[in-house]
């Protein structure tokens, strides 16, 4: 009992300690945002709830608390981008076994001149083969190598076919984009990856979402009744 004084003690430094750099850490952050977005003409925008919730799809529409955080938006190539920290919340077990684990993820945005039909190109992993094995979407291309790396879904085949040709296809099969996930889901392209954002791959994945769109052949956006990009 004579030591439970001092134990108390030493968990509220510790406690302390941890608010402090936790707020040093987000004073940092937001200096530097500032800095990168000044640099690029960008604006550094409050969190948005609602940003949240936008999309449907990997990594979105699953969990709760989910967040949009550290926004970065402006112009790329004469379209609008978007960089983000996206944040929820799963929990598992219950009673005195619930647990709960959060989750980050870097998302970065490039929007469309109109909406597309939902396409999802993610890496060819073990759990894609699984999903696969039990009747699970995949749609092949002539590039047998980019079917072994690329599992291609989409509710629309004509469009993934348009838009998946040899260009877009060499283009992902380059290193720089290994293990990442793209999207087109609605009046958006989006790209992400597990973990906080790094503002030094920010203007590599726009610069990626615009060769996408740019690859995009004029007659898609034509029989959509919308000028080319």
């Amino acid at each position: 009992m004579d030591n439970f004084p001092w134990i108390f003690v030493v968990f509220l430094v510790v406690a302390v300690v941890i608010i402090v750099f936790g707020v040093i850490g987000q004073r940092r952050r937001r200096e530097a945002n500032a800095a990168w977005a000044a640099a690029r003409g960008w604006a550094v925008l409050e969190n948005d709830t609602a940003l949240a919730r936008r999309w449907s799809g990997a990594p979105f529409g699953t969990g709760s608390s989910r967040k949009a955080t550290e926004i970065l938006a402006g112009p790329a190539a004469g379209r609008q981008a978007l960089s983000f920290r996206y944040t929820y919340t799963t929990t598992s077990g219950s009673g005195e076994n619930k647990s709960s684990t959060d989750h980050v993820h870097h998302v970065v945005v490039v929007f469309l001149p109109a909406p597309l039909p939902a396409l999802t190109i993610a890496p060819e992993t073990f759990g894609a083969k699984i999903v696969k094995a039990f009747g699970g979407q995949d749609i092949q291309f002539e590039s047998e190598q980019f079917n072994s790396r690329w599992r291609v879904t989409s509710p629309d085949l004509r469009f993934a076919h348009d838009v998946v040709h040899p260009r877009t296809m060499e283009r992902l099969l380059r290193p720089d984009v290994a293990g990442r996930t793209f999207g087109f889901v609605g009046d958006a392209v989006l790209t992400w990856s597990v973990g906080a954002p790094q503002l030094d791959v920010i203007d590599a994945r726009v610069a990626v979402l615009n060769e996408m769109i740019d690859a995009i052949p004029d007659y898609v956006w034509q029989d959509r009744a919308h000028p080319p990009r």
